[in-house]
């Protein structure tokens, strides 16, 4: 660890082996540790011992580590807090950032995140020193409503902007191909935000013909045209106080998007068929599987609304790059198939899981939830074999630029020889890359293992 300038930590678990692994792990000249195996005395601590930076465990006595983090902020407001836990659910990891959480940590990562995670925090406390403790709010602690799945770090990384974003009325993009979930992300910027309590509403802005979404979006006056045989409130109208959700954006016409940025501007519009300026204040959240600056340089959105909408920008990553998530969600699913249905309880098979995480998912979380789905309604007994599980075929192919390269190429060769062996070519670089593992070099190409294994004979 690089050198810290007297600087203090406090650790708090229960698990003594803990205490003394991480004790050495971060050891250092000019940083004191303290360890404590219990919340109420590690609070006690800091009302007693300035300390820069507290690790602690989410699972602990006489209280959890989301409590402590409160009361040690009441105490310390300038103390950073890292947070860690086997599995941190999404509303943890949410609540933890919301009340000012550095970071969240899953613990069998810490070998290889812990430390340097701790050197950002520790260079991040004597910034904070020197800034006045009244600046430091306390938020609110709020319960979790939302069920986003996952333990991988990149969708941590999402609930953390969630966590920061929610409390702000700032315009937030989702952005992320279709079935990746992108508004469940745009419900718990909601749910966590002020605004809860007030309606959340979703428009899906590329299944509505052009000259109904304005109606939709601002409203409509008796006559304003054929069919509207009464006034109608809008959207925007209907989401005030609240957050209205706009999804596939980049599916909106131009006409339309010119109204938009009105809105987004001064927070007026006028309904369809009306001169009357109506005031609506409704949170947006914009959701696409474009590339909306591509759809920009090509004239298909207007600059000015895209960075109107991209305050914030939320990638949620393709199924496809977090294959720890894949077990959790095929088991929630799994769960809520069977109980929903009244069959009796099933689980999946190690080489069925194992199967799973070999797939492409090109329709991500829903192709995935789909796949299980149809497992439960075609298998003969309670535990699901790989026999039971119906894959799509998966395009091989992906968003990297090195895989849209690829793809180029493939489609200038002179012929199918040409283009197999290319392929196959490939196929056996990524083998020798990955040591002749399979499993590995196969899910990187996009195929499964047997379908691998042919380009590689």
């Amino acid at each position: 660890m690089q050198e810290t300038q007297g600087q203090t930590i406090l650790i708090v678990d229960q698990d003594h082996d803990f205490l003394e692994w991480a004790t050495k792990h971060l050891a250092a000249d000019d940083l004191n540790i303290l360890r404590c195996d219990n919340a109420e005395k590690a609070a006690k601590v800091v009302t007693k011992t300035p300390v820069d930076l507290v690790v602690a465990d989410i699972q602990l006595q006489p209280f959890d580590g989301l409590e402590l983090l409160a009361r040690i902020r009441e105490n310390s407001p300038t103390s950073l807090f890292i947070l860690i836990a086997g599995f941190p659910s999404t509303g943890q990891v949410i609540e933890a950032t919301q009340q000012g959480a550095h970071d969240v940590l899953r613990k069998e990562a810490l070998p290889f995140e812990l430390r340097p995670v701790v050197e950002n925090a520790l260079l991040t406390a004597e910034s904070r020193k020197a800034a006045d403790p009244q600046e430091v709010t306390e938020l609110p602690r709020v319960d979790s409503r939302v069920k986003i799945i996952g333990v991988s770090r990149t969708l941590q990384d999402v609930f953390k902007v969630v966590g920061r974003v929610a409390r702000s009325d700032a315009p937030v993009l989702v952005s992320g191909e279709s079935g990746t979930g992108k508004e469940l992300v745009a419900k718990a910027v909601h749910e966590y935000s002020p605004r809860r309590q007030n309606e959340f509403l979703a428009i899906n802005c590329g299944a509505i013909p052009e000259n109904l979404l304005e109606s939709e979006l601002f409203g409509h006056e008796k006559g304003a045209f054929t069919g509207a045989i009464a006034k109608r409130a809008g959207r925007f109208e209907q989401a005030d106080g609240g957050t209205l959700f706009l999804d596939e954006i980049g599916d909106m016409p131009l006409s339309v998007q010119v109204k938009l940025l009105r809105v987004l501007q001064d927070g007026t519009f006028s309904r369809v068929g009306s001169n009357e300026t109506q005031t609506a204040d409704a949170r947006i959240v914009a959701a696409t599987n474009k590339n909306l600056a591509e759809e920009v340089s090509k004239g298909n959105f207007r600059e000015d609304l895209y960075y109107r909408l991209n305050v914030v920008e939320v990638r949620l990553p393709p199924l496809r790059e977090r294959p720890e998530d894949i077990p959790l969600l095929a088991e929630f699913f799994l769960q809520q198939i069977t109980r929903k249905n009244g069959m009796a309880r099933t689980r999946l098979s190690t080489e069925a899981i194992a199967l799973l995480q070999q797939h492409r998912w090109p329709g991500n979380v829903r192709e995935l939830e789909n796949t299980i789905a149809r497992a439960c309604a075609l298998a003969s007994s309670n535990v699901l074999l790989p026999s039971d599980i119906r894959l799509a075929a998966s395009p091989i192919r992906c968003d990297t630029e090195v895989d849209r390269h690829l793809d180029a190429l493939v489609e200038f060769l002179p012929s199918e020889d040409a283009k197999s062996w290319l392929l196959s070519q490939f196929a056996n670089r990524l083998l020798e890359l990955h040591d002749g593992d399979v499993k590995k070099a196969s899910a990187l190409f996009g195929a499964s293992v047997p379908e691998f294994r042919k380009l590689i004979s």
